[in-house]
Protein backbone atom coordinates (compact mmCIF):
# COMPACT_ATOMS: atom_id res chain seq x y z
CA UNK A 1 0.00 0.00 0.00
CA UNK A 2 1.42 3.00 -0.97
CA UNK A 3 0.13 6.49 0.68
CA UNK A 4 0.00 9.04 -1.78
CA UNK A 5 1.39 12.61 -1.67
CA UNK A 6 4.61 14.55 -1.24
CA UNK A 7 6.51 13.27 2.27
CA UNK A 8 4.32 10.70 2.51
CA UNK A 9 5.63 8.44 1.10
CA UNK A 10 8.85 7.97 2.80
CA UNK A 11 6.66 6.21 5.18
CA UNK A 12 4.79 3.27 3.15
CA UNK A 13 6.44 0.44 4.18
CA UNK A 14 5.08 1.30 7.87
CA UNK A 15 1.34 1.93 6.59
CA UNK A 16 0.15 -1.46 6.42
CA UNK A 17 0.51 -1.49 10.42
CA UNK A 18 -1.51 1.31 10.36
CA UNK A 19 -5.24 0.77 11.58
CA UNK A 20 -7.26 2.76 8.85
CA UNK A 21 -10.17 1.09 8.75
CA UNK A 22 -10.63 1.69 12.70
CA UNK A 23 -9.99 5.42 12.12
CA UNK A 24 -11.91 7.68 14.80
CA UNK A 25 -13.01 11.18 13.66
CA UNK A 26 -14.06 13.62 16.16
CA UNK A 27 -15.92 16.79 16.00
CA UNK A 28 -15.14 19.04 19.09
CA UNK A 29 -17.03 22.43 19.50
CA UNK A 30 -14.74 25.44 19.23
CA UNK A 31 -14.89 27.76 22.48
CA UNK A 32 -14.77 30.91 20.51
CA UNK A 33 -14.85 30.90 16.79
CA UNK A 34 -11.29 30.81 15.24
CA UNK A 35 -9.89 30.65 12.30
CA UNK A 36 -13.61 31.16 10.57
CA UNK A 37 -14.65 27.74 12.45
CA UNK A 38 -16.62 26.78 15.13
CA UNK A 39 -16.03 22.98 15.05
CA UNK A 40 -12.79 21.15 15.02
CA UNK A 41 -12.89 18.23 13.06
CA UNK A 42 -10.43 15.43 12.56
CA UNK A 43 -9.14 12.14 12.45
CA UNK A 44 -6.96 9.47 15.04
CA UNK A 45 -5.24 6.91 13.60
CA UNK A 46 -3.71 4.10 15.25
CA UNK A 47 0.02 2.63 14.44
CA UNK A 48 2.52 0.41 15.95
CA UNK A 49 4.04 3.55 17.88
CA UNK A 50 0.75 5.18 19.25
CA UNK A 51 -1.65 7.35 17.80
CA UNK A 52 -1.42 9.70 15.15
CA UNK A 53 -4.00 12.92 14.57
CA UNK A 54 -5.26 13.55 10.84
CA UNK A 55 -6.85 16.79 11.05
CA UNK A 56 -6.21 19.03 7.74
CA UNK A 57 -8.70 21.87 7.57
CA UNK A 58 -11.69 21.29 5.43
CA UNK A 59 -11.26 23.30 2.28
CA UNK A 60 -7.46 21.84 1.93
CA UNK A 61 -6.90 20.10 -0.57
CA UNK A 62 -5.39 16.38 -1.49
CA UNK A 63 -1.85 17.59 -1.86
CA UNK A 64 -1.86 19.68 1.21
CA UNK A 65 -3.94 17.07 3.21
CA UNK A 66 -0.87 14.65 2.31
CA UNK A 67 1.32 16.32 4.37
CA UNK A 68 -0.68 16.51 7.39
CA UNK A 69 -1.37 12.80 6.97
CA UNK A 70 2.80 12.06 6.70
CA UNK A 71 2.85 13.73 9.96
CA UNK A 72 0.31 11.52 11.36
CA UNK A 73 1.73 8.31 10.09
CA UNK A 74 4.97 9.49 11.36
CA UNK A 75 3.77 9.96 14.73
CA UNK A 76 2.19 6.53 15.12
CA UNK A 77 4.68 4.41 13.36
CA UNK A 78 8.28 5.71 13.95
CA UNK A 79 7.53 8.27 16.78
CA UNK A 80 9.62 11.35 17.04
CA UNK A 81 13.52 12.58 17.74
CA UNK A 82 14.87 12.64 21.11
CA UNK A 83 14.18 16.37 22.75
CA UNK A 84 16.55 18.40 23.64
CA UNK A 85 14.71 19.48 26.39
CA UNK A 86 12.12 18.50 28.93
CA UNK A 87 9.15 21.53 28.97
CA UNK A 88 9.01 24.26 26.42
CA UNK A 89 6.92 27.94 27.43
CA UNK A 90 4.48 28.60 25.78
CA UNK A 91 2.10 31.37 25.18
CA UNK A 92 -1.72 31.34 25.57
CA UNK A 93 -4.09 32.44 22.48
CA UNK A 94 -6.57 35.02 22.54
CA UNK A 95 -8.99 34.68 19.24
CA UNK A 96 -11.20 37.18 18.02
CA UNK A 97 -13.26 38.12 21.62
CA UNK A 98 -14.08 41.43 23.12
CA UNK A 99 -12.02 42.31 25.53
CA UNK A 100 -13.17 41.49 28.87
CA UNK A 101 -13.05 37.94 27.49
CA UNK A 102 -9.58 38.48 26.69
CA UNK A 103 -8.54 39.57 29.41
CA UNK A 104 -9.88 36.59 31.68
CA UNK A 105 -8.28 34.06 28.70
CA UNK A 106 -4.58 35.57 29.77
CA UNK A 107 -5.46 35.81 33.68
CA UNK A 108 -6.35 31.88 33.93
CA UNK A 109 -3.89 30.79 31.42
CA UNK A 110 -1.23 31.03 33.63
CA UNK A 111 0.99 32.23 30.53
CA UNK A 112 3.37 35.32 30.62
CA UNK A 113 3.08 35.66 26.84
CA UNK A 114 0.36 36.29 24.82
CA UNK A 115 -0.20 35.80 20.81
CA UNK A 116 -3.41 37.90 19.95
CA UNK A 117 -5.62 37.10 16.71
CA UNK A 118 -6.11 40.55 14.89
CA UNK A 119 -7.67 41.20 11.45
CA UNK A 120 -10.79 39.23 12.09
CA UNK A 121 -12.55 41.25 9.51
CA UNK A 122 -12.36 44.49 7.42
CA UNK A 123 -12.81 47.46 9.66
CA UNK A 124 -11.69 45.04 13.03
CA UNK A 125 -8.89 47.89 13.88
CA UNK A 126 -11.06 49.29 17.03
CA UNK A 127 -11.63 46.34 18.07
CA UNK A 128 -8.14 45.17 17.71
CA UNK A 129 -6.61 47.78 19.47
CA UNK A 130 -9.24 47.19 22.54
CA UNK A 131 -8.82 43.47 23.11
CA UNK A 132 -4.50 44.30 22.55
CA UNK A 133 -4.74 46.70 25.71
CA UNK A 134 -7.27 44.24 27.69
CA UNK A 135 -4.59 41.73 27.16
CA UNK A 136 -1.79 44.22 28.43
CA UNK A 137 -3.70 44.78 31.00
CA UNK A 138 -3.93 41.10 31.55
CA UNK A 139 -0.15 40.48 31.48
CA UNK A 140 1.06 43.18 33.36
CA UNK A 141 4.19 45.25 32.16
CA UNK A 142 6.44 42.76 32.24
CA UNK A 143 4.34 39.65 30.09
CA UNK A 144 4.82 39.81 26.26
CA UNK A 145 2.30 40.20 23.36
CA UNK A 146 2.33 39.42 19.81
CA UNK A 147 -0.13 39.92 17.24
CA UNK A 148 -0.65 37.40 14.14
CA UNK A 149 -3.13 38.80 11.16
CA UNK A 150 -2.68 35.89 8.95
CA UNK A 151 -2.02 37.48 5.53
CA UNK A 152 -4.84 39.79 5.86
CA UNK A 153 -3.52 43.46 5.66
CA UNK A 154 -1.61 45.14 2.38
CA UNK A 155 1.19 46.54 2.97
CA UNK A 156 -0.36 50.38 4.04
CA UNK A 157 -2.48 49.02 6.35
CA UNK A 158 -0.28 46.97 7.71
CA UNK A 159 2.08 49.68 8.56
CA UNK A 160 -0.58 51.76 9.84
CA UNK A 161 -2.26 48.88 11.91
CA UNK A 162 0.97 48.37 13.30
CA UNK A 163 2.01 51.21 14.46
CA UNK A 164 -1.38 51.80 16.57
CA UNK A 165 -1.01 48.13 18.04
CA UNK A 166 2.57 48.78 19.20
CA UNK A 167 1.43 51.42 21.05
CA UNK A 168 -1.48 50.19 22.82
CA UNK A 169 0.27 47.06 23.59
CA UNK A 170 2.78 48.94 25.18
CA UNK A 171 5.53 47.29 22.82
CA UNK A 172 4.98 44.80 20.45
CA UNK A 173 7.13 41.36 20.64
CA UNK A 174 6.93 40.70 17.06
CA UNK A 175 3.49 40.63 14.62
CA UNK A 176 2.94 37.40 12.91
CA UNK A 177 2.27 37.47 9.33
CA UNK A 178 1.26 40.91 8.76
CA UNK A 179 0.71 40.96 4.75
CA UNK A 180 0.34 37.59 2.46
CA UNK A 181 3.33 37.37 0.00
CA UNK A 182 7.41 37.81 1.39
CA UNK A 183 8.00 40.89 -0.87
CA UNK A 184 4.83 42.23 1.76
CA UNK A 185 6.66 41.34 4.54
CA UNK A 186 10.10 42.61 3.56
CA UNK A 187 8.52 46.13 2.94
CA UNK A 188 6.85 46.42 5.99
CA UNK A 189 9.87 45.09 8.15
CA UNK A 190 11.48 47.87 6.67
CA UNK A 191 8.77 50.37 7.15
CA UNK A 192 8.43 49.56 10.96
CA UNK A 193 10.23 48.65 14.30
CA UNK A 194 8.59 46.19 15.34
CA UNK A 195 9.67 42.70 14.27
CA UNK A 196 8.05 40.41 11.58
CA UNK A 197 7.78 36.25 11.87
CA UNK A 198 7.00 34.49 9.12
CA UNK A 199 4.31 31.35 9.15
CA UNK A 200 2.29 31.19 5.94
CA UNK A 201 5.41 31.97 4.16
CA UNK A 202 7.39 29.68 5.43
CA UNK A 203 5.09 26.53 4.55
CA UNK A 204 4.09 28.15 1.04
CA UNK A 205 7.47 28.77 0.09
CA UNK A 206 9.45 26.03 -2.34
CA UNK A 207 12.75 27.07 0.31
CA UNK A 208 11.67 28.12 3.10
CA UNK A 209 15.23 30.40 2.95
CA UNK A 210 14.13 32.83 0.95
CA UNK A 211 12.08 34.24 3.65
CA UNK A 212 15.65 35.26 5.15
CA UNK A 213 17.39 36.04 2.23
CA UNK A 214 14.45 38.36 1.24
CA UNK A 215 14.63 40.21 4.65
CA UNK A 216 11.29 39.45 4.83
CA UNK A 217 11.48 38.31 9.12
CA UNK A 218 12.92 38.09 11.98
CA UNK A 219 11.52 35.09 13.19
CA UNK A 220 10.16 32.27 11.28
CA UNK A 221 6.71 30.12 12.33
CA UNK A 222 6.86 26.72 11.79
CA UNK A 223 4.22 23.87 12.36
CA UNK A 224 4.54 20.34 11.94
CA UNK A 225 1.54 19.05 11.10
CA UNK A 226 1.00 20.85 7.84
CA UNK A 227 5.03 19.90 6.93
CA UNK A 228 4.74 16.32 6.79
CA UNK A 229 6.39 15.76 10.52
CA UNK A 230 8.81 16.71 12.80
CA UNK A 231 11.97 15.39 11.49
CA UNK A 232 10.94 17.71 8.26
CA UNK A 233 9.84 20.63 9.98
CA UNK A 234 13.48 20.09 11.73
CA UNK A 235 14.82 20.81 8.49
CA UNK A 236 12.62 23.75 7.27
CA UNK A 237 13.54 25.46 10.45
CA UNK A 238 17.47 24.89 10.08
CA UNK A 239 16.80 26.34 5.93
CA UNK A 240 14.69 29.47 7.74
CA UNK A 241 17.89 30.18 9.30
CA UNK A 242 15.83 32.52 11.69
CA UNK A 243 15.02 32.30 15.25
CA UNK A 244 11.84 29.31 15.83
CA UNK A 245 8.37 29.43 17.59
CA UNK A 246 6.43 26.43 17.17
CA UNK A 247 2.77 27.05 16.89
CA UNK A 248 0.28 24.63 16.35
CA UNK A 249 -2.62 23.74 14.14
CA UNK A 250 -5.38 23.85 16.05
CA UNK A 251 -5.02 19.67 17.18
CA UNK A 252 -6.06 18.10 19.95
CA UNK A 253 -4.13 16.44 22.90
CA UNK A 254 -3.12 14.07 20.69
CA UNK A 255 -1.82 15.84 17.88
CA UNK A 256 -0.01 18.45 19.71
CA UNK A 257 2.06 16.15 20.76
CA UNK A 258 4.07 16.38 17.55
CA UNK A 259 4.14 20.22 17.64
CA UNK A 260 5.43 19.76 21.33
CA UNK A 261 8.05 17.06 20.36
CA UNK A 262 8.94 19.83 17.49
CA UNK A 263 9.58 22.61 19.83
CA UNK A 264 11.52 19.89 22.29
CA UNK A 265 14.17 18.78 19.76
CA UNK A 266 14.96 22.14 18.21
CA UNK A 267 18.57 22.88 18.42
CA UNK A 268 17.38 26.40 20.01
CA UNK A 269 14.29 28.00 21.43
CA UNK A 270 14.65 31.44 23.12
CA UNK A 271 11.47 32.65 22.31
CA UNK A 272 7.73 30.92 24.18
CA UNK A 273 5.78 28.82 21.74
CA UNK A 274 2.39 29.35 20.38
CA UNK A 275 0.93 25.68 21.48
CA UNK A 276 -1.51 26.53 24.26
CA UNK A 277 -4.32 25.77 22.18
CA UNK A 278 -5.86 22.97 23.34
CA UNK A 279 -7.89 25.76 25.92
CA UNK A 280 -9.42 26.67 22.60
CA UNK A 281 -11.57 23.61 22.43
CA UNK A 282 -14.68 22.81 23.97
CA UNK A 283 -13.47 19.38 25.16
CA UNK A 284 -10.14 17.11 24.45
CA UNK A 285 -9.78 13.50 23.37
CA UNK A 286 -7.42 12.42 26.71
CA UNK A 287 -8.58 12.23 30.05
CA UNK A 288 -5.43 15.16 30.97
CA UNK A 289 -5.11 17.35 28.49
CA UNK A 290 -2.16 19.74 27.64
CA UNK A 291 -2.58 22.85 29.32
CA UNK A 292 0.39 24.59 30.17
CA UNK A 293 1.57 25.09 33.70
CA UNK A 294 3.47 28.22 34.91
CA UNK A 295 3.58 28.89 31.03
CA UNK A 296 5.35 25.35 30.12
CA UNK A 297 4.09 22.22 28.81
CA UNK A 298 6.54 19.38 29.01
CA UNK A 299 7.88 17.45 25.88
CA UNK A 300 6.12 13.65 25.16
CA UNK A 301 8.43 11.05 24.59
CA UNK A 302 5.49 9.11 23.09
CA UNK A 303 2.17 10.00 21.79
CA UNK A 304 -0.76 10.41 24.00
CA UNK A 305 -3.58 7.97 23.98
CA UNK A 306 -7.32 9.02 23.85
CA UNK A 307 -9.64 7.94 26.40
CA UNK A 308 -12.85 5.57 24.54
CA UNK A 309 -15.23 7.48 26.79
CA UNK A 310 -14.19 10.99 24.83
CA UNK A 311 -13.93 9.15 21.53
CA UNK A 312 -17.46 8.69 21.83
CA UNK A 313 -18.19 11.73 23.84
CA UNK A 314 -16.66 13.46 20.26
CA UNK A 315 -17.82 11.40 17.56
CA UNK A 316 -18.50 13.44 14.69
CA UNK A 317 -22.12 12.37 12.97
CA UNK A 318 -22.32 10.17 9.98
CA UNK A 319 -22.29 11.97 7.22
CA UNK A 320 -19.28 13.75 8.42
CA UNK A 321 -17.45 10.58 9.64
CA UNK A 322 -18.32 9.09 5.97
CA UNK A 323 -16.57 12.55 4.50
CA UNK A 324 -13.27 12.03 6.64
CA UNK A 325 -13.39 8.64 5.64
CA UNK A 326 -13.45 9.53 2.49
CA UNK A 327 -11.02 11.68 2.13
CA UNK A 328 -8.25 9.79 4.57
CA UNK A 329 -9.07 6.54 1.98
CA UNK A 330 -8.32 8.51 -1.00
CA UNK A 331 -4.75 9.68 0.34
CA UNK A 332 -3.72 5.92 1.73
CA UNK A 333 -5.03 4.40 -2.38
CA UNK A 334 -4.29 7.19 -4.62
CA UNK A 335 -0.81 7.32 -5.68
Amino acid sequence: MRVAGAGVARWAPMTSEIDFDGARVFAIPMRSRFRGITVREGMLIEGPAGWGEFCPFVEYDDAVAARWLATAVEQCTVGWPDPVRDTVPVNCTVPAVGPTRAHEIVTTSGCHTAKVKVADHPGSLGEDLARVEAVRGALGPGGAIRVDANGRWDVDTAVDHIRRLDRAAGGLEYVEQPCRTIDELATVRRAVGVRIAADESIRGADDPLKVAVAGAADIAVIKCTPLGGVRRALRVAEAAGLPCVVSSALETSVGLGAQLALAGALPELDLACGLGTVALLAGDLVATSAHPVGGHLPVPRTPATPDPALLDAHAADPERTAWWRARLRRLVDNS
